[in-house]
């Protein structure tokens, strides 16, 4: 979100994550905003202000999605979920902050069955603070917005009272030819990786998550997103790809695997060149058991797509950095927003104001040693406790005796 909004023109000041390691990527990526690692449940509109930029400026819009395991369609979807009470204080923070425009994002599962209830009473509730809402909500995905992968996800807007209320954006891209003249077709699964270097080929990205490597030719989708680092003989930095190593078995049983088709085994989707990407998922917290969410198996090649690939298909630019290890760097991209769709939803915002489109291009990177810091490391930087993420709780060996 923070990546759309820039794009669309926002200085984005201050960003609010309470897990350390991700705080630390976000600051990583964007070091001119005040990263504040803390709990929203922790904090108030006063304490953003007093840390960041904003002071006591009018802000434009604040954006954001409370954690949505509670409704979403994998969970139980239950009104009890401890998770879901984050999102009162989102609404908590937009009328102490008092911006002239809010987005909040959050899972398709929060407009279906019973929790429909619970998103018409956060309606009710910014109408009664002063802000109106747009009743009919969308549900947008974002393949219609020029990202090869299909992922639905929800978008409430609403604008400050003396404040005109924003449109949702129209539908740029089709995957289907249902709209000819109407929608461009949504960029491929090659489209997004045809022009990447096989990770695979290089021995050093089983030690480290980056290398110099020499690019294909990219397609249209690909080539604004393509990394300016170049190094000799016109190769390019080619970054978050650590290789995971997969058993021969593993590897056989993903080459028969047809495109488009499940594994039957690993139930991984190998991806269609032609087609686009299932939803990215996140996987669970240390919290929730440290579940590794199902990756994708490359449309070619015998192995799950790298982070990078990952990125690419969610359209994030190369010079984007994750976290060095596979496991945090494919949470951090399963549970964003792809940065093209978020793009198309601030520019709706910007629309009503005079922000001006920036362009996919870093302002300036942090220091790179933000990208590998363990738990402990990042805690202590932020000055938060290093259990602030409960870790993962194992049941202890059965002793048995003979």
């Amino acid at each position: 979100m923070s990546l759309g909004f820039q794009a669309a023109g926002f200085d984005v000041l201050a960003a609010v994550e309470y897990d350390p390691i991700h705080a630390a990527i976000h600051e990583f990526n964007f070091p001119d905003c005040a990263t504040i690692c803390r709990s929203v449940a922790d904090i108030d509109g006063e304490y953003i202000r007093a840390h960041s930029q904003a002071g006591g400026s009018d802000i434009d819009v604040v954006f954001g999605g409370a954690p949505c395991q509670g409704f979403s369609l994998i969970g139980k979807r239950a009104f009890d979920d401890p998770r879901n009470h984050l999102v009162y204080h989102f609404v908590r923070l937009v009328t102490e902050l008092r911006p002239k425009f809010f987005v909040f994002e959050n899972v398709k599962g929060l407009t279906l069955g019973e929790h429909r209830q619970f998103l018409h009473q956060i309606i009710e509730e910014f109408k009664g603070l002063g802000y109106k809402v747009e009743s009919r909500y969308r549900v947008l995905n974002a393949a219609n917005y020029g990202v090869p992968q299909d992922r639905q996800r929800l978008f409430l807007l609403g604008s400050r009272r003396g404040m005109p209320l924003p449109g949702y954006p129209v539908e740029t891209h089709s995957p289907e030819t249902l709209l000819p003249g109407l929608c461009s077709a949504t960029p491929t699964v090659w489209d997004a990786l045809g022009d990447l270097p096989e990770a695979d080929r290089f021995e050093e990205l089983l030690e480290r998550d980056w290398v110099l490597a020499e690019f294909g030719k990219p397609s249209a989708y690909a080539a604004p997103l393509r990394s300016s680092g170049s190094g000799q003989n016109g190769s390019e930095l080619l970054t978050s790809s650590l290789r995971t190593v997969h058993t021969p078995l593993s590897q056989r049983r993903f080459r028969a695997t047809p495109q488009g088709a499940v594994e039957p085994v690993s139930r991984f989707l190998r991806l269609d060149p032609k087609g686009i990407c299932n939803t990215i998922r996140a996987g669970t917290a240390s919290d929730h058991g440290a579940f590794t969410s199902p990756r994708p198996i490359h449309p070619f090649s015998p192995r799950c797509i790298t982070v990078r690939e990952a990125a690419r298909l969610h359209s994030y630019p190369d010079w984007f950095r994750f976290h060095v290890t596979k496991w945090h760097g494919f949470r951090q991209i399963g549970n964003s927003v792809p940065p093209l769709l978020a793009k198309a939803v601030a520019s709706k915002i910007a629309e009503e104001l005079t922000a001006k489109p920036l362009g996919y291009f870093p302002r300036r990177l942090g220091d790179p040693a933000l990208l590998s810091l363990n738990m402990s490391e990042a805690a202590e930087r932020y000055g938060v406790s290093a259990g602030v993420i409960p870790q993962r709780r194992r049941k202890a060996p059965e002793k048995v005796y003979a």
